[in-house]
């Protein structure tokens, strides 16, 4: 509880107690009027100030304005101990309102203590203090045992284990040593890393993640918009009701003045719309803090309401649901060694970055002599055709050796074949497997427990390779031999595909997915560790890329929508019930007020549940 709560706090409980003790006091007239008003004005001093300061600045119908204008109305009518409970237990509910949403941006404040104070610079031998944001790429930063790593780097010297929690939501520590990638906001846990900075601090990994949860709030679900929208016309309109609810009976039904002012005021402390403007943003912002503390990201309630309407999954395969760590499983050479195939095919793909590049880089024993290559040429969704000594040397898939007019082989393994030929004779082919993840089965059997209508995967691999991960994984569809257009046809069809308010969620690794992720409806990026591309180019990040999470995801939004949901029902129907049963006479002050407050902490108690979330 913090310093304003605290004297909040202190300030309904002295309220409270004089308000028991009048109950003792014999009194009567203006003196008692007097009396009533020393409680009224300890709890509600700040109330009565907030709607003078608001009608000045033009804002007049808010929930202080209806307070006061129903607590004085209350004290006009000789309601005196009512008009001071009213407000007395109106704090009450601005007390707890204030304390649910402290814990619901508490979740939030976890993560932005991954934001470092300082960095130890090490210049000429010698190690200063210094701020993240004055060190330069190429720096030495020292991180010692029990310090958050401020800015990401690689690691020079040194090893250890770093605490990666706080971004992964996942508790197992990462083992990292000389020449490994650190990121900032992690926290190095017993060995001392000297670390080479490779990224000056505002494009570090804890500053995008600081700014994508911080702008997280601006985008708002439909819910939020609505309420916002509601609010503008409601209490105006319940403003006038209540005016008419004190004027025409007594003029037109010959009623009691009195009696229908009072009715009027009732009315007024009923309406008060604090169970929705709090409690329905309060859900969507408990939901955003409950996934980032399982290292989920989402960049706002909109794409949080969103994903719980996915209907039809679609992920790349490459990196998402398999690792993306090719190696080298077969070689099968024609009319030259197995050795020399290598040679041939990693010195053609050494100008590329490519995962099957690498691949078969690292197969080769000695590193390639670019020298030799010259007219490179690289072919989308096919492969690359280089000069080697004077000879064409073509690498890649079968529809390039179709192109050059060669007969590849075909071959029983499964994996991505990788064909060579020089001067248009075949000279053998290569097979290259990637791994799936662990988890990857897992993924796609909870999506479907979830009522997930399809899940499709899209590779620019070969159709034996595309077909055998989606049959070991269960995947419903699958489309593969796919250029980077043919993927954005394939969402688009997709997409005329779904049903209703249904919607299409494209997972991919945020790097060659760009034009995918932001054709979907939601894009669901594996961002890993660090990696700025998925950060940018998603609508929801997956901080440590288990595709098992976007279930927990999904969950998450589901459960954050039927909270916010609950409580709009729960708070229009008790309201209009009140507010029906305070405009005929049937409730007193004390049903308007439970009626305003407790509605107000009933539903801002169910909104917190958004922040758990069950394992």
């Amino acid at each position: 509880m913090n310093h304003k709560q605290k004297r909040m706090l202190l300030r309904i409980c002295v309220s409270a107690v004089l308000l028991v003790l009048l109950q003792f006091i014999p009194t009567t007239g203006f003196f008692k009027l007097l009396l009533y008003l020393i409680p009224y004005a300890v709890v509600g001093g700040d109330i009565l100030w907030k709607a003078v300061r608001n009608l000045a600045h033009g804002q007049v119908f808010d929930e202080n304005f209806l307070m006061c204008v129903a607590t004085v109305g209350a004290f006009w009518t000789g309601e005196y101990p009512e008009a001071a409970a009213v407000m007395l237990f109106y704090q009450v509910g601005e007390l707890f309102q204030s304390y649910a949403v402290g814990r619901s941006r508490k979740s939030i404040s976890d993560l932005m203590d991954i934001r470092p104070d300082s960095a130890n610079l090490e210049e000429n031998g010698e190690m200063r203090q210094v701020d993240p944001e004055e060190v330069q790429v190429g720096d030495i930063i020292v991180v010692r045992p029990g310090e958050k790593i401020p800015l990401d780097g690689i690691v020079t010297d040194g090893s250890s284990s770093v605490n990666t929690s706080a971004l992964t939501g996942e508790s197992l520590p990462r083992e990292v040593g000389t020449g490994d990638e650190v990121v900032s906001g992690c926290v190095n846990l017993n060995g001392l890393l000297r670390v080479r900075v490779s990224r000056p601090f505002e494009e570090s990994t804890v500053s995008k993640i600081l700014e994508l949860v911080e702008n997280s709030a601006a985008k708002k679900a439909k819910a939020e918009n609505f309420i916002t929208r509601f609010a503008r016309y409601y209490t105006p309109a319940v403003v006038g009701g209540a005016l008419l609810l004190a004027v025409l009976p007594p003029l037109f039904f010959h009623g009691g003045w009195n009696d229908w002012i009072q009715r009027a005021l009732i009315f007024l402390v009923i309406s008060c719309p604090c169970a929705l403007v709090i409690s329905i943003p309060l859900s969507f912002f408990g939901g955003i803090g409950g996934a980032s503390r399982r290292g989920i990201l989402v960049k706002g309630g909109n794409y949080l309401e969103a994903l719980a309407r996915a209907e039809i999954v679609v992920f790349d395969k490459t990196g998402t649901l398999t690792k993306g760590t090719f190696r080298v499983t077969a070689v099968h050479p024609e009319q030259i060694s197995e050795q020399k195939l290598l040679d041939l095919a990693a010195l053609a793909e050494s100008y590329s970055e490519h995962p099957i590049s690498r691949s078969l880089k690292e197969a080769c024993k000695k590193e390639p002599e670019r020298s030799e290559v010259s007219d490179v040429q690289e072919i989308a969704g096919q492969g690359v055709r280089v000069k080697i000594g004077g000879k064409s040397v073509s690498v890649g898939n079968a529809k390039l050796m179709e192109q050059e007019g060669v007969h590849g082989r075909e071959c029983e393994l499964t994996g991505t074949i990788v064909h060579v030929a020089v001067d248009g004779t075949y000279m053998g082919h290569i097979v290259i497997s990637d791994e799936v993840r662990e988890d990857a089965p897992e993924a796609i059997a909870a999506l479907k427990q979830l009522g997930v209508r399809s899940s499709v995967m899209l590779t620019g691999d070969a159709k034996a390779v595309g077909e055998d991960v989606a049959a070991r994984l269960g995947i419903d569809e699958v489309h593969a031999e796919l250029l980077p257009a043919g993927k954005v046809e394939q969402v688009e069809r997709l997409l005329g595909q779904k049903t209703g308010r249904g919607k299409l969620v494209f997972v991919g690794d945020g790097i060659n997915d760009a034009p995918v992720l932001s054709r979907a409806d939601i894009g669901i990026a594996m961002g890993g560790l660090g990696s700025d591309a998925a950060i940018e180019a998603a609508d929801v990040v997956l901080m440590d890329d288990h595709p098992s999470k976007i279930a927990d995801a999904i969950r998450i939004s589901r459960r954050t929508l039927l909270i916010a949901r609950q409580n709009i029902v729960f708070a229009l129907g008790v309201k209009f019930i009140v507010l029906t049963l305070g405009a005929l006479g049937f409730a007193n002050m004390w049903e308007a007020v439970f009626a305003d407050v407790g509605v107000s902490v009933l539903a801002i108690l169910n909104a917190s549940r958004a922040l758990k979330m069950k394992e």
